[in-house]
């Protein structure tokens, strides 16, 4: 059975708070909340994608300590934005 479009948004929501890590949970949580309903196709399925990736490579993006893979990259520079606005670092 194919995943509906509401279904997909949970899944990717509630993946997106229980990462493995706090501090990804915190990045990508709210950054799915305010965003996720928002993306088009083509980005969704990045979204997805960067999803499978390790907390420990996706934090360090995110940070700017180490540059993402191209595909990622504006994503990432998407959420590391949104994530400092949150924080008042922006």
């Amino acid at each position: 059975m194919t995943e509906t479009a509401e279904a997909r948004l949970k899944r990717m929501a509630m993946r997106s708070w229980r990462r493995g890590t706090k501090e990804m949970d915190l990045v990508l949580g709210p950054f799915a909340d305010a965003h996720l309903a928002g993306m088009d196709a083509g980005t969704l399925e990045l979204y997805d994608a960067l999803l499978h990736e390790n907390d420990q490579d996706l934090l360090p993006w995110v940070l700017g300590q180490v540059q993402p893979p191209d595909r990622f990259a504006p994503l990432i520079g998407r959420i590391g934005v949104f994530a400092r606005e949150r924080l008042g670092r922006g």
